[in-house]
C-alpha cells in the first residue's frame, strides 16, 4: 500500500515521471511482493567495497540475481585495483539520512527552508541553482508530505548514505576513483555509489575533459 510504504510511494511517482505505462508499474510491483510467481525475487542489496587509496564505498543494488551483480561487482573493482569488502567494513563510516533535491527554478528559498526546518530537517543548503535537504530518516514522510502541501516537488527525494569523513586525494587519484563509480554505476543492477571521496571542483574539471 503505497500510502503507508513511503518508499513504494516515491518509486512509483518517479515511474510515472518517466511516462512508464500503468501495467508495468503493477506488474514490477507484483514482482517485488512475489505476487507474480513466474517472476524472479528481487532483492535490494547494499554492498562494500574499496577502490583505491582506502576510498570506502557503499553500493545500493537492486537485482533478481546477486551471483550475477556480485560478479559484476568484483569484475570492475578488481581491475581498477579495488575490492568488494566484509558485511560492516565499510558501512560503519557512513550515516543513513533522508535527502531531497529541488531546483531552484521552481522553489523559494526562504520558504522551502522555514518548511524544512519546521518538519525536522537537521541542514539546508541553498546553493546557486539548486536546494538539498537532509534529514533524519525518521522524518522522511514528514519532511516530504509537508513540501507537498507547500507546492514544493522534489526533483529527488530518498534515501542515502553520506560520509562521516571526506578523504581528499589528488586530482589524478580523485578522477580514476571517479571513473570506477561511474563504470560501476553503469551497471544496470547498480541504483547508486556512495564513497567518502572528497570531490574537488577540479577533478570534476578534469573528469569532465578526460
Amino acid at each position: 500500500d503505497p500510502d503507508v510504504n513511503f518508499s513504494l510511494r516515491l518509486a512509483i511517482d518517479k515511474a510515472k515521471a518517466s511516462n512508464m505505462p500503468k501495467e508495468n508499474i503493477e506488474r514490477a510491483i507484483k514482482r517485488g511482493t512475489r505476487e507474480d510467481k513466474d517472476g524472479a525475487l528481487i532483492e535490494q542489496v547494499l554492498y562494500e567495497g574499496y577502490a583505491p587509496n582506502g576510498i570506502a564505498l557503499l553500493i545500493d543494488v537492486v537485482t533478481d540475481n546477486r551471483n550475477r551483480t556480485v560478479a559484476d561487482l568484483r569484475h570492475i573493482l578488481s581491475k581498477a585495483g579495488g575490492n568488494l569488502a566484509d558485511l560492516g567494513a565499510v558501512a560503519w563510516q557512513f550515516r543513513r539520512v533522508a535527502y531531497y533535491y529541488l531546483s531552484m527554478e521552481n522553489a523559494d528559498p526562504d520558504e522551502v527552508f522555514e518548511i524544512a526546518v519546521d518538519a525536522g530537517a537537521d541542514d539546508v543548503i541553498i546553493g546557486e541553482d539548486e536546494i538539498e535537504i537532509i534529514a533524519p530518516v525518521e522524518a522522511f514522510k514528514q519532511v516530504s508530505d509537508q513540501l507537498n502541501e507547500g507546492g514544493f516537488r522534489p526533483e529527488e527525494a530518498g534515501i542515502r548514505y553520506l560520509p562521516n569523513q571526506e578523504i581528499q586525494l589528488g586530482s589524478e587519484d580523485s578522477l580514476r576513483v571517479m571513473r570506477i563509480i561511474e563504470d560501476l554505476e553503469d551497471l544496470e543492477d547498480v541504483q547508486h555509489v556512495y564513497s567518502n571521496l572528497d570531490v574537488t571542483e577540479e577533478a570534476v574539471a578534469l573528469l569532465a575533459t578526460a
